[in-house]
């Protein structure tokens, strides 16, 4: 192990020890009582700060973050992970509309261009702290009636099942580093360009209907993903020599929250 990789981890040790929001001592004095240079020192404090462990303040210190929320990859709403681990949900309905589907979309949802869609603009709270902004598109024919008020503190997947009798069963996702736009990082309450995860989905209902296409923007500082690599199985039975990650999740800083769950993952 490296100098700079055991500085990282006694400094991660400290962290565990403190409160979040709590300061770490000043640089010089964490560098005399840990026996390393300023220079290591520095290096691990980037690490960390990179990682979302801790937010370096100009002309006020160096503090700990809130730790990241385990997210698993399942189809689980939003509101029911959040509960999971003693957190209020929320949702703010921004924007709700009807427009045409027009070719992308339209591909994406297996509809014809000039069918019209529900776009819903949200953004996901927990305790009432921002975490991710989510567009939603639903076909119109599938959801008569559906309002701006049917979104708040409801899982939208509980509302698909009990109003329109349409239950999700499947579906498929994507997920790829990203920055914050403009408008994102207004609404996330982030800085301009920050670091963060993007999610697209489709989900398919029983009875084969692609039913919704929702593209999200997960804050970065509050979620990081591990997966669990296991050995993919041949026909015979016998490893295949690869490694296929049959479960994932976004994990928290101490891994309290960490649990295998087979990906796609519901945001809703």
């Amino acid at each position: 192990m490296s100098k700079q990789e055991d500085t990282r981890d006694r400094v991660l040790d400290l962290v565990e020890s403190l409160a979040v929001g709590q300061p770490i001592p000043a640089e010089r004095q964490l560098a005399i009582d840990l026996g390393v240079s300023r220079l290591t020192l520095r290096a691990a404090l980037d690490e960390l700060v990179r990682d979302g462990y801790l937010d370096r303040r100009h002309g006020s210190g160096t503090y700990v973050t809130e730790p990241k929320i385990a997210q698993p990859l399942t189809l689980t709403s939003f509101s029911d992970d959040m509960r999971r681990r003693g957190m209020t949900p929320g949702s703010r309905t921004l924007e709700l509309n009807s427009m045409l589907a027009g070719a992308r979309l339209a591909h994406r949802l297996g509809v014809s261009p000039e069918a019209r869609l529900i776009r819903v603009k949200r953004l996901r709270l927990a305790d009432s702290m921002p975490m991710a902004m989510e567009i939603l598109h639903v076909p119109e024919a599938l959801v008569p009636g559906l309002t701006r008020a049917d979104f708040e503190g409801h899982s939208f997947y509980e509302l698909l099942r009990e109003r329109y009798g349409i239950t999700i069963v499947s579906g498929t996702q994507s997920i790829e580093p990203t920055v914050t736009s403009e408008d994102e990082s207004d609404v996330l309450g982030v800085p301009l360009h920050s670091p963060a995860f993007l999610f697209e989905r489709t989900t398919i209902s029983e009875s084969g209907r692609i039913v919704e296409f929702v593209r999200s923007i997960y804050r970065g500082d509050r979620y990081r993903l591990v997966a669990e690599l296991v050995p993919q199985r041949s026909r015979n039975g016998r490893s295949a020599g690869a490694l296929r990650g049959s479960n994932a999740v976004v994990g928290n800083r101490g891994g309290d929250h960490q649990q295998g769950a087979p990906a796609p993952h519901s945001k809703t």
